[in-house]
């Protein structure tokens, strides 16, 4: 039997690794003041196609449960944080900074940095319409990324406004008074562009009577533009995207990472304005992340009850994984700490059975005091349990035998041993695995 397409066995090395990333992403959300929640990983089938419509479903990995309803496990986290805001947000202060860790699903082909389930961190500012949440989330994005050993060198934050394409088709010769759906699908059209045929994006703007160079050649004005003060000045939305770069990204030294690219439109219909993709420079691979503002979908899930500005981004392990092993110093960075999460502290040695007791009893008293201790479950030879030790990169190897009540302490980076009191065992282990870590 092998695990299903799209589908990943982690043998400890990968969870290490997965461990790793976690880590990584824990550590920095929380150095931004996010709070961490999850919801649940499976949710009504509506939840999905009331924010995208029935397409959706296609995508999903949906059957009816045993209470008669239909359910799907999620492929996204933004609708489930949107119910659960729509449903409790009165309990919290404004603006909320929640994260989330969690596993999602998508019944589509699986192929290089898409798998059909992966992990996925969320990081989302909720209640907070300045663009100073927008240029937070960046710099979230940003410091995520770096946190792995990755540089300005090997990624870039591409960012765009769905609210400045949007009021620029409008004024476009034959795009005048198209319903805000039309826009959706041109837009939905302008995301794949890169991804797809010039013949095939051409049948898809056919009915606006454009061509992909001339959305190209709008790109180029628009990216353009956003350095122009006077075109700055007169648009609202491109002042938005401005005042997230230059007041709240610039001040942090940030911009060495940020590309201007009106390319990015994120095929989603809930963005409104800000969004932004990254990827890495070379452009071999997917998005290692995307998001956006997001500030009417809390309201669209809960029946316009609650009117809720928001901002967030969700990052992939799969591709961010792919970029950190193609990436050097990155790659050296994780396989450290993959050699590290299998490394013990002490190996316990029991030379004589009799004495397996006496080694038991330390063994308890050494993992209370949260060291990483193993030992033999049964009689071995001695040279066999030190070839363990060493395969398990034990730091030290504490020998339980005929020199009992003193035991051999033996350091197997510098191959010193010396007999120690039982009663002072504890002290000398202390000191040694602080003088070698």
């Amino acid at each position: 039997m092998q695990a299903l397409p799209g589908f990943r066995d982690f043998l400890p090395d990968d969870c290490a690794a997965r461990n790793y990333i976690f880590a990584r992403w824990r550590e920095v959300a929380r150095r931004y003041g996010f709070v961490e929640w999850d919801g649940p990983i499976l949710e009504p089938t509506e939840l999905y196609t009331k924010k995208s419509g029935a397409e959706i479903v296609d995508q999903l990995f949906n059957f009816t449960d045993k209470g008669e309803r239909e359910v799907a496990l999620r492929p996204e986290l933004t609708p489930t944080l949107a119910r659960v805001i729509a449903a409790h947000e009165r309990e919290f202060k404004k603006p909320l900074k929640w994260f989330s860790i969690g596993r999602f699903f998508r019944h589509e082909k699986q192929q290089r940095g898409r798998l059909r389930e992966h992990f996925q961190l969320n990081c989302d500012i909720v209640g907070e319409v300045s663009p100073s949440a927008d240029g937070e989330l960046i710099a979230v994005c940003i410091d995520v990324l770096r946190s792995f050993g990755l540089t300005a060198a090997d990624f870039v934050i591409r960012i765009s406004s769905r609210a400045a394409w949007e009021s620029f088709l409008q004024e476009k010769r034959g795009l005048q008074g198209y319903a805000s759906g039309q826009l959706q699908h041109l837009l939905s059209v302008v995301d794949k562009m890169e991804r797809q045929p010039d013949v095939k994006t051409n049948e898809q703007l056919a009915r606006f009577d454009v061509t992909a160079v001339d959305v190209r050649q709008w790109i180029a004005e628009w990216n353009q533009k956003i350095f122009e003060k006077n075109s700055v000045a007169g648009n609202t939305a491109l002042a938005l995207l401005h005042t997230t770069l230059h007041e709240y990204l610039l001040p942090r030294g940030l911009l060495d990472y940020i590309a201007v690219d009106f390319g990015i439109v994120r095929g989603l219909a809930y963005y409104t304005d800000v969004v932004f993709e990254a990827f890495d420079r070379s452009s071999k691979l997917r998005a290692l992340a995307g998001g956006g503002r997001y500030d009417g979908l809390v309201s669209q899930l809960s029946d316009g009850a609650s009117k809720m500005p928001a901002v967030g981004f969700a990052m992939g392990d799969v591709v961010l994984g792919e970029l950190i092993n193609e990436t050097s110093a990155a790659s050296e960075q994780m396989q450290k700490a993959i050699e590290t999460a299998g490394k013990i502290d002490i190996y316990i040695v029991i030379a004589k059975e009799e004495r397996r007791a006496d080694a038991l009893a330390h063994v308890q008293t050494l993992r209370d005091k949260d060291y990483r201790v193993d030992y033999p479950f049964t009689s071995e030879k001695v040279a066999r349990q030190f070839q363990t030790a060493e395969q398990l990169s034990a730091r030290l190897a504490v020998l339980f035998g005929d020199e009992w009540p003193q035991v051999a302490v033996k350091d197997l980076t510098t191959g010193e041993q010396q007999l120690i009191s039982n009663q002072e065992l504890l002290a000398y282990l202390a000191r040694s695995l602080s003088l070698s870590s």
